[in-house]
């Protein structure tokens, strides 16, 4: 069985890093270099870095940022955030990052996850997903969950791996930044119908809910942020507990 991932993911906001609730009421959680690094040599399996406003602001990623971030850390990070064409995604992989993670664009222009795929591969390829569940559908939303689409998760999730995405990495709404576990029975359900590797997102508050996520959610990958920025969990602790729970992890 493959080793679960434990991936500390850091928003960015105006160079900051911070953490909200349900995608508001944000607060600040340190300098998103120095974090990458500590987490790095904590153990971190990989980072995910957010631009979280970029696509409602209408603007690209931050280059700059990203390439001191890849001069500071020696493990894979993820970058997402106003992307919209191969030129961002060249870009981005040049100034250091491992992979992009495209949301808003790809349910705009779901064609992107194909020409993504075919001219960079599908593994640096993650979609995210920010879906709520809504009179009995998970909803999918544009600009950091601020838009509704008609989009829904499962069958959203369907088609981008079918177009080439390498990983689903979904974000629960209702879950984010609570601290009540993760959305597990629809993470077991996206593990089960698709053929690519689910990163669990939203909710994460304890060392047991990481635990749950693998056994009951069947991820792959558990991303947390504000347990970590805020020192309630710190990933070798994580990793150790859940290597004695029988857990497959890299210690």
């Amino acid at each position: 069985m493959l080793a679960k991932r434990i991936i500390p993911c850091l928003d960015v906001k105006e160079g900051m890093t911070v953490k909200g609730t349900r995608f508001v009421n944000f607060r600040e959680a340190g300098d998103p270099v120095e974090l990458g690094e500590y987490y790095s040599r904590q153990g971190a399996d990989e980072l995910v870095y957010l631009d979280i406003t970029a696509s409602h602001e209408g603007r690209h990623t931050f280059t700059d940022l990203v390439k001191r971030i890849a001069a500071r850390i020696d493990i894979p990070f993820t970058v997402g955030g106003g992307i919209h064409s191969l030129a961002d995604v060249d870009r981005l992989l040049n100034a250091g990052a491992d992979k992009v993670s495209l949301n808003s664009s790809a349910l705009k222009n779901p064609q992107i996850i194909e020409e993504v795929a075919k001219n960079f591969g599908s593994q640096i390829c993650v979609i995210a997903i920010d879906a709520n569940f809504e009179d009995g559908k998970w909803i999918c939303y544009l600009n950091g969950g601020r838009i509704p689409t008609r989009r829904t998760l499962f069958e959203w999730a369907a088609e981008a791996a079918d177009r080439g995405a390498g990983e689903i990495l979904f974000t629960s709404i209702a879950h984010d930044g609570t601290h009540g576990g993760y959305a597990c029975d629809t993470l077991r359900e996206l593990h089960r119908r698709l053929p690519i590797p689910i990163i669990a997102s939203g909710g994460a508050g304890t060392m047991e809910h990481f635990k749950e996520v693998f056994s009951v959610g069947e991820a792959d990958a558990a991303l947390a942020a504000g347990v970590f920025h805020f020192g309630e969990i710190t990933v070798p602790e994580l990793k150790q507990y859940l290597s004695g729970e029988g857990i497959p992890i890299r210690i």
